[in-house]
């Protein structure tokens, strides 16, 4: 019982930092129907960011400050340059303007910073761990919940009692319609690429104090693992995102804590398993957990 509850805790742990990208992702596809495959490269820009204030005596105590306010530039200025240009254009055309844009950031670094990996410092508590009831609770992980909490709380009552919020879902649900009830295009998409940048920054600032190093490549994997999150809650889905995340941390957790120990040591084995169980979920809801209807053009 013991074990089950501290990678119970573990996997609630991962899956926060999953959701709060998967509710990016979500919240982007709401608006644009794209899949954004660059919003891991903001992941990518916290971890510069941090590297290069660490190296003129950057602090921890004001570091989350400059990931996330680095991670809404970024994604920001993404929306600017690069989709507002083709915004009309075939969901194909915006597919491959998000994968471009992936591809320029990690050339981008490796040219002008480094191909190798940057360390930093980490927090000193990172990895202290306190008992309760007997198990072991890393402080991370309750960190990572609870700001986990604190943020879709923020969410919430933005998306619910905002005329900000109220405008995006509005757009998500018809954006046709939205605009000619008096929504600006430009200021609800730019405000949705904002707000999923925050989301972004505060999963960057979870990730970097666990692992604090940057590379070019680093925001893929973690993107791939918010995108399967995204399709498994539902596309488009606000909720099925969160649900999808914290679904998608404790599959992989539990996997590897209970499979046998000759099959943990075979190279990715554990990641191969939740792939096949994830693969099986498709096949019985394609449409994921939560099912979106959206206004189509025509």
């Amino acid at each position: 019982m013991t074990k089950l509850i501290q990678t119970l805790v573990d996997g609630l742990g991962v899956g926060s930092t999953y959701a709060l990208l998967a509710l990016g992702i979500s919240l982007i596809f709401g608006v644009m129907h794209l899949v954004n495959f660059a919003h891991g490269e903001l992941i990518t820009v916290g971890a510069y960011t941090a590297y290069f204030f660490f190296l003129h005596g950057g602090s921890w105590w004001w570091m989350p400050v400059a990931i996330i306010a680095a991670a809404v530039l970024a994604s920001v200025t993404m929306e600017f340059v690069a989709f507002r240009w083709v915004r009309n254009a075939s969901p194909f055309t915006l597919l491959l303007t998000s994968f471009s844009i992936e591809r320029l950031s990690h050339a981008l670094w490796q040219i002008f910073v480094s191909p190798k990996q940057r360390a930093f410092p980490k927090p000193f508590w990172v990895f202290n761990q306190f008992k309760l009831g007997g198990v072991s609770i890393e402080v991370m992980d309750v960190v990572t919940i609870g700001v986990t909490v604190a943020t879709l709380c923020l969410t919430a009552v933005v998306f619910k009692r905002t005329m900000f919020g109220i405008s995006v879902r509005a757009a998500a649900e018809d954006f046709d319609a939205a605009r000619l009830m008096g929504t600006r295009a430009n200021r609800v998409i730019s405000g949705a690429f904002a707000f999923a940048g925050l989301l972004a920054g505060v999963a960057a600032c979870l990730i970097l104090m666990r692992t604090p190093s940057a590379e070019p490549s680093m925001g893929s994997d973690w993107l791939m693992k918010a995108v399967i999150a995204t399709v498994i809650g539902g596309l488009g889905s606000f909720s099925g995102a969160v649900a999808g995340g914290i679904a998608l941390g404790l599959l992989e957790t539990l996997t590897r804590a209970y499979l046998p120990e000759v099959a943990t040591g075979w190279d990715k084995f554990s990641t191969a398993v939740v792939f096949i169980i994830i693969a099986i979920f498709f096949v019985v809801r394609p449409d994921g957990i939560f099912k979106v209807s959206h206004a189509e053009r025509v």
